[in-house]
């Protein structure tokens, strides 16, 4: 016997609608639960690919390629230990990549090529041309390095201190690029991308030579005995002979390579025969205008040799009783006369310290007290317009009055100094009472504004190992990017007709 099923009543509209969301809600999470499976386990068996981009908070673009200026303090200024840097073997990068630090840990961020401003070919010149001139010997027995291995910037060589420090640009440039494949310094999480070094040439930007040519003057200029000619002359001589015979320097007659003759009297003999390179220089007093111009050329800045202050240890404008300050060489050649003319002007005014000195006798330490003690730091033209003096007056936030008429200065175009530095034609300044009174007519605020903005901009004059986002290797990096514009446009230009001219 068959009884009849009750129909049970649906439920209502409301309870079905719910219980549709949450059949919906299961089904989404356990898709989710599966692609987040799946992803991890891509994840963990492909590099890191997401390139490294400035933080959206910050308020500026990065300095080195803008100009912009980031508030933060400027970088420790201790001269880093010496590493030994890479092989020529490292392998060129085509995107990021994560890498092991030295120690072991969690792994870091290399830069990405095809995101860099530039992307720099290193040449693999012998080590006397480079670490060799700091005591590395290149390794040991029969394997011989081209470099010393830049991963631990606490043992990489040790540029020599005193002056000789001053003219040290290109040993702060190779370390970076050196270090930029390999994520040396990369664990402080700032390792900067405005250059990136390749392997393969023809992924070039720019081509590299690491020549300490600086250092090469200081310490091989004197001949030995029995010499005809100084190592330094003879560095120079197989430098020329290198790159002229390389394919890369033909192809380009040398415009796309960057060398860093920085020493006023470096490379004397090579500078003409490589003058269609870009040169990195401190002025250029003593170049002819076909050789060295600011149109192909880069300005960088001195590497300071007095200590840089904190922004919380600089004295302020009532705790700098001195109006003006100079210490340095008075009697010099050429445009630097103006500096005996002052002398005689200003040497027995209460508030001015303008007396000879030099680096012996506690003379550094006695310049680091002397300009944080004071409101204007005078730079005057010397034997060439440019000194290191300007540069210790920046991180001592003392305001740099500069009497230099022919002085280039680093990295112009995205920096205006007159928000920093007092600016005064020499002629003027020779006239009797001209500066004093008007360095006494700057009024309290306009100088504080002043030291504020040295405060503000220091930190682009830093050269450290490992490099931060900004500093003065940085900012080099992009004044050399900014001029390869330029280059680019003119080796294409010069291209078009290649292969017509060649046929016809």
């Amino acid at each position: 016997m068959v009884t009849d099923r009750k129909m049970q009543p649906l439920p209502p509209p409301e309870h079905r609608r719910a219980l549709r969301f949450v059949v919906y809600l299961a089904i989404s999470l356990l898709a989710f639960s599966c692609w987040a499976l799946v992803n991890s386990r891509i994840s963990g068996a492909m590099p890191h690919s997401a390139v490294r981009l400035p933080d959206a908070d910050k308020t500026t673009r990065p300095a080195a390629l803008t100009g912009g200026e980031d508030p933060a303090a400027a970088g420790d200024s201790s001269t880093p230990a010496a590493v030994p840097a890479m092989s020529g073997a490292a392998a060129n990068l085509t995107g990021p990549e994560q890498q092991p630090l030295a120690g072991g840990g969690e792994r870091v961020e290399r830069c990405d090529a095809d995101a860099a401003a530039l992307r720099v070919f290193v040449y693999d010149l012998p080590p006397e041309f480079h670490f060799g001139m700091l005591g590395w010997k290149g390794g040991k027995g029969k394997k011989k390095m081209t470099w010393p291995n830049v991963s631990d910037p606490l043992a990489v060589p040790h540029y020599p201190g005193g002056l000789n420090l001053q003219h040290s640009v290109a040993y702060w440039l190779t370390l970076d690029i050196l270090s930029s494949s390999s994520g040396a310094g990369s664990d402080k999480g700032d390792r900067p991308c405005v250059a990136v070094r390749v392997t393969n040439a023809s992924d070039a930007d720019v081509f590299f030579v690491p020549f300490f040519a600086s250092l090469s003057y200081n310490r091989h200029s004197k001949l030995r005995r029995g010499e005809k000619a100084s190592r330094n002359r003879a560095l120079q001589a197989e430098l020329v002979k290198y790159l002229t015979r390389r394919e890369e320097w033909r192809r380009s007659g040398g415009k796309d390579h960057l060398i860093v003759p920085h020493h006023p009297n470096s490379m004397m003999q090579a500078r003409k025969p490589l003058s269609s390179a870009m040169f990195v220089l401190s002025d250029f007093g003593r170049y002819s205008p076909d050789v060295a111009n600011l149109k192909k050329d880069v300005i960088a800045p001195y590497r300071h040799v007095v200590r840089s202050l904190a922004d919380d240890e600089s004295p302020d404008f009532d705790q700098r009783p001195v109006l003006a300050y100079f210490q340095g060489a008075i009697h010099r050649k050429a445009g630097g006369k103006v500096r005996q003319k002052l002398y005689g002007l200003l040497k027995d005014e209460r508030d001015v310290h303008f007396m000879y000195g030099s680096v012996r006798q506690n003379g550094i330490r006695r310049a680091t007290v002397g300009m944080s003690t004071s409101k204007f730091c005078l730079n005057i033209a010397g034997d060439t317009p440019s000194s290191n003096r300007l540069f210790d007056a920046i991180v001592s936030h003392c305001v740099p009055v500069i009497i230099s008429d022919d002085i280039e200065l680093p990295f112009e175009d995205v920096l205006d100094y007159s928000e920093f530095c007092v600016f005064v034609r020499a002629a003027d300044a020779a006239k009797k009472g001209f500066l004093l009174r008007l360095l006494r007519g700057v009024s309290r605020d306009e100088w504080t504004r002043m030291w504020r903005r040295l405060k503000e901009v220091a930190r682009h004059f830093e050269y450290q190992y490992p490099s931060r986002s900004g500093d003065a290797v940085q900012m080099i990096w992009g004044a050399v990017a900014r001029k390869m514009h330029s280059v680019k446009l003119q080796l294409h230009k010069r291209g078009r007709f290649q292969r017509t001219g060649a046929e016809s």
